[in-house]
């Protein structure tokens, strides 16, 4: 057994992510922790969109990339074998997952690009499963694929997948619904090593908070909490919540079960649910809330309260 965990590590960039994912899924599925939300549009919607980029997108953007990369520098293929492994691996692991916090913060921010990042925040709940659930646009964009690609031709190849492979982990780990770090916060003797852990990378506490589906609660903080591998840059650019908390729910509040389709095409395909945002002239960003009216007093007028968007 301890070999055959020792060969997953080894193996993350091949077969050992893919088992990993497994193995705790199954940990998941087992312990009823996805709940009845799992029906089969959400199976088939969260499987596409593991199988997909990995079968179709990752290894034609690696294959066309290095075909491309000569003409576009040419002379400059292993130009960086000489970096040492570790300065390599530091700084891929800042200009990888740096480049990540702001194409995702932008999706949060930006309404036009909301759409595309938006099936990855439908899901009703947190887990293995939907770990890489998200539009084939958003996938396609995605820089971390070209960045490895164009790493490998420069000679960088080996910290590439290792920064990769240990990406992986963290984040895979984080949108489990197996509240790993609850440990280090219920016991006082451990809060030091928590108080670095939460502040460095991103965990189950922070990161299930960005996929809450209300702030209200004073947990949520899906307007926040943007961190991929490292929760650091929330801290640095002032994003960041943390609570040691858990949401109680998940998701969107007007979800309302696109087909998977429209989910993982958008607007190649669109969803004939009346009034979503990836319905044909769909609204931009959907309101939580309509416009609710105040109260009537003898001494006031008629005003309205604010409704509350997704996005900031």
């Amino acid at each position: 057994m301890i070999k055959f965990i020792e060969a997953i590590f080894q193996n993350l960039n091949t077969w050992g992510l893919p088992v990993l994912m497994l193995i705790i899924g199954i940990v998941e599925f087992s312990f009823g922790l996805y709940k009845k939300n799992w029906n089969t549009n959400e199976r088939i919607l969260d499987l596409v969109c593991y199988v997909v980029p990995r079968i179709v997108v990752r290894p034609l953007v690696a294959y066309f990339g290095l075909k491309f990369l000569p003409f576009l520098l040419p002379g400059f293929k292993d130009a960086f074998t000489w970096v040492p492994f570790f300065w390599g691996f530091l700084i891929l692991c800042i200009a990888d997952d740096l480049t990540q916090y702001w194409y995702h913060r932008l999706h949060h921010e930006v309404p036009f690009l909301w759409r595309f990042h938006r099936t990855h925040h439908s899901a009703p709940y947190m887990g293995m499963a939907m770990a890489s659930r998200q539009n084939i646009i958003y996938t396609i964009f995605f820089s971390q694929t070209y960045l490895t690609t164009a790493l490998v031709y420069l000679g960088l190849g080996y910290p590439a997948l290792f920064v990769r492979g240990i990406k992986s982990i963290i984040t895979t780990l984080a949108h489990s619904s197996i509240p790993w770090d609850k440990p280090f916060y219920d016991n006082k003797w451990l809060h030091p090593i928590a108080w670095v852990l939460e502040r460095t990378i991103s965990t189950p506490a922070t990161h299930h908070a960005h996929h809450a589906d209300s702030n209200d609660d004073g947990v949520g903080h899906y307007k926040g909490n943007f961190g991929n591998m490292f929760f650091l840059w929330d801290m640095i650019f002032g994003t960041g919540i943390i609570t040691r908390q858990y949401p109680a729910s998940y998701g969107i509040k007007h979800y309302q079960q696109e087909e998977w389709y429209a989910q993982f095409m958008w607007p190649i395909l669109k969803s004939k649910k009346v009034g979503s945002e990836l319905s044909a002239n769909g609204p931009m960003v959907q309101e939580d809330e309509v416009l609710t009216p105040v109260a009537k007093e003898e001494t006031t007028t008629d005003v309205a309260v604010p409704s509350k968007l997704k996005l900031t």
